[in-house]
């Protein structure tokens, strides 16, 4: 009896000294685990925490128990022994598990049932905020009544300790809860990855993408080709109460004319050859969604009369049709054409024109926002390195000064493409300026001034080779001509000869 008393006090002298210790409190009830399992023989314990607002309990912590069967332990309020305890707040001894019906097993992690069990509501401010419970061999009553009343002591020995990881669970649900709300806010499917660019040129256009994405606003999203206007769309899309719904994209400027009207509004059987059966239009297909039309300046004005109507009205036609539909529908338009042109000339109706252009978000040029190109290159980096299954880690310095130097026509299409390329044509981890496209291949973005303006050639792309490997070798050896010969075994006359040639400054390495 002394020996067990001695155990006892021995046992919840080290569990108080854990708890002035440690500060945090899983790594505390997994000392504890650790302490039972030393002093007192346990093989199997749980402790169990109810989640906040629930009527379910879920392992936090236990001992003979894997990862997977951890998972498994959750119990309802009344369901099981765990539960019963739990819902009663009542301790329970059961002197042989395979004798009692209410033992689940729910972790799956006892080959057989035999033996005690027994476990014990953990009380905080008179309410159940969770169980602990332990396995034992069978024995006798009373050893068992010994048993419970010291769980019990190491109950109440950890009730604060528990409240206070309930309390943290608590309030990381709660920002759970104020993330999710954020993320339904600004549209969980476009966040700010899908536009990248911390230029003030995009901040302006995220500011306004934040500013018209909730309401109901007609937009115009104006910019070049390739500057990612239909992201920006997109962006306003599922920023917007509207993000459950369709998103439907039209491009206006790949459609024959005899069929845009047809795609937009539908038509009916027989509304003229070909039309074998009933279709929906593409504004019958975002109903309660949003209508991207992209180059709007591209439509013919008998379409632009149509548009109009739909515009003011909500309401048409289909082709061949004389019902009249109804529609809810937020049309967003973009167009890398100038509009005004179009009106003078004629080939854009001005009234359309006001309608549309209610709220417009001009995009910059690739070439307007250079500090961007490299978070883009990097951007596209990362993604087709994963794409194709490559690890390209960087964007050598020959690669960049190339790029910075080029105009990008294309905008961030180009950009992209040329980075695909490059990945799919690179032979080790960096992107090397000799596999970027021959259009980026120029005296001007190499800085050798060996070739005509006409264009690249092979001697254009052979010196940038060079160039790099020496301005790698400089960089390398903090631009000692030495001992970047060394590095690339040759002599240092020949390095110095082919430094001034190509017009390399080794004292920009020298840091």
């Amino acid at each position: 009896m002394e020996k067990r008393e001695s155990v006892e006090l021995s046992v919840l002298y080290r569990i108080s000294q854990a708890m002035a210790h440690r500060r945090d409190v899983s790594a505390l009830l997994q000392e504890v685990f650790d302490i039972l399992e030393k002093e007192m023989g346990m093989s199997y314990g749980t402790l169990t925490l109810r989640r906040p607002d629930t009527d379910v309990f879920v392992i936090e912590a236990s001992r003979g128990l894997t990862p997977e069967e951890h998972k498994r332990g959750q119990y309802r309020l009344g369901e099981g022994i765990t539960g019963t305890v739990a819902k009663s707040a009542k301790p329970e001894i059961v002197p042989d598990l395979a004798k009692d019906s209410r033992f689940l097993n729910r972790t799956r992690s006892r080959k057989g049932t035999k033996g005690a069990f027994i476990c014990v509501p953990i009380l905080h401010q008179r309410q159940v905020i969770g169980t602990i419970s332990i396995d034992r061999p069978s024995a006798e009553e009373n050893t068992l009544a010994k048993d419970l009343d010291f769980l019990r002591l190491v109950a109440n020995l950890l009730a604060e300790a528990v409240a206070s990881i309930r309390e943290q669970i608590s309030e990381q649900e709660g920002l759970r809860a104020e993330n999710e709300k954020l993320r339904r806010q600004l549209g969980d499917r476009y966040q700010p990855h899908n536009l990248v660019g911390t230029s003030k040129e995009m901040r302006a256009v995220y500011d306004q993408i934040a500013q018209v994405a909730d309401s109901v606003a007609t937009v115009l999203i104006r910019g070049e080709s390739g500057t990612g206007k239909e992201l920006v769309a997109r962006a306003i899309h599922f920023g917007s109460s509207r993000r459950q719904n369709p998103f439907i994209s039209v491009n206006c400027a790949a459609l024959p004319e005899n069929l845009i009207e047809s795609e937009l509004f539908g038509h009916e059987k027989g509304a003229f050859t070909g039309a074998a059966q009933q279709r929906k239009g593409r504004f019958e297909l975002a109903n309660g969604g949003t209508l991207f039309l992209d180059e709007i300046g591209d439509i013919s004005p008998a379409v632009q009369v149509r548009l109009l109507r739909v515009l003011q009205e909500r309401s048409f036609e289909r082709v061949g049709g004389d019902k009249t539909l109804s529609v809810n529908v937020r049309v967003i338009t973009a167009t890398s054409r100038n509009l005004e042109d179009a009106i003078r000339a004629g080939r854009f109706r001005e009234d359309l024109y006001y309608r549309l252009n209610v709220f417009p978000i001009h995009l910059p040029a690739l070439r307007e926002r250079r500090s961007d190109i490299l978070l883009l290159a990097d951007h596209f980096l990362q993604k087709y390195s994963k794409s194709y299954s490559k690890q390209v880690k960087r964007i050598s310095t020959t690669a960049i000064n190339m790029m910075m130097a080029y105009h990008w026509p294309g905008n961030v299409r180009e950009l992209e493409n040329c980075i695909e390329r490059a990945v799919l044509t690179t032979s080790d981890d960096v992107l090397h300026g000799y596999t970027l496209p021959p259009s980026l291949q120029t005296s001007e973005a190499t800085n050798t001034a060996l070739v005509p303006e006409s264009g690249a050639c092979l001697q254009t792309m052979v010196e940038s080779f060079e160039r790099e490997i020496i301005v790698d070798a400089l960089k390398r050896h903090r631009g000692i001509a030495a001992a970047a010969a060394r590095h690339l075994q040759t002599t240092q006359r020949i390095i110095n000869y082919r430094i001034q040639h190509l017009g390399i400054n080794p004292q920009d390495y020298r840091r």
